[in-house]
């Protein structure tokens, strides 16, 4: 019979596995797809990634350049609130529409105004309201 061997239980510090560069430029695409059903301009997809009005139009017509953590957070947590509005309302269109909508929950904002703050964290904000919402984690 082997002897037992000492096993390391020292905790290691989580860090999760980062986006990749085509990862992120694949949800890069749905995004604009995503948008586009929101009814978002380009200045406000531009405000949601953080990044100007003219890199965003460049990027959307000739593909996109090189993703920094925060904008790969960004897109990772809108396709997030897109998962989460499919699980939500069986029809699409009521998902889309609900992100133009007044909202209690946002003092009679709408989801968008409150991701067009500008911060990563307004968008996490959303996310998380709608996790909640579906039951979610």
């Amino acid at each position: 019979m082997p002897a037992l061997q000492l096993v390391d239980t020292t905790p290691q510090a989580f860090r999760a596995d980062p986006v990749s560069q085509d990862e992120a430029a694949a949800m890069f695409r749905a995004a604009i797809n995503l948008f586009a059903k929101w009814g978002v301009t380009d200045e406000q997809a531009a405000t949601l990634l953080d990044m100007p009005v003219r890199s965003y139009r460049r990027w959307k017509a000739e593909g996109a350049g090189r993703f920094s953590r925060d904008a790969a957070a960004r897109l990772s947590n809108l396709m997030g609130i897109h998962k989460a509005l499919r699980i939500i309302f069986a029809e699409a269109e009521r998902g889309y529409a609900w992100i133009r909508a007044s909202n209690a929950a946002f003092a009679g904002a709408s989801a968008l105004d409150v991701m067009l703050g500008g911060e990563l964290t307004d968008i996490m904000r959303v996310r998380r309201y709608l996790d909640a919402e579906r039951g979610g984690w």
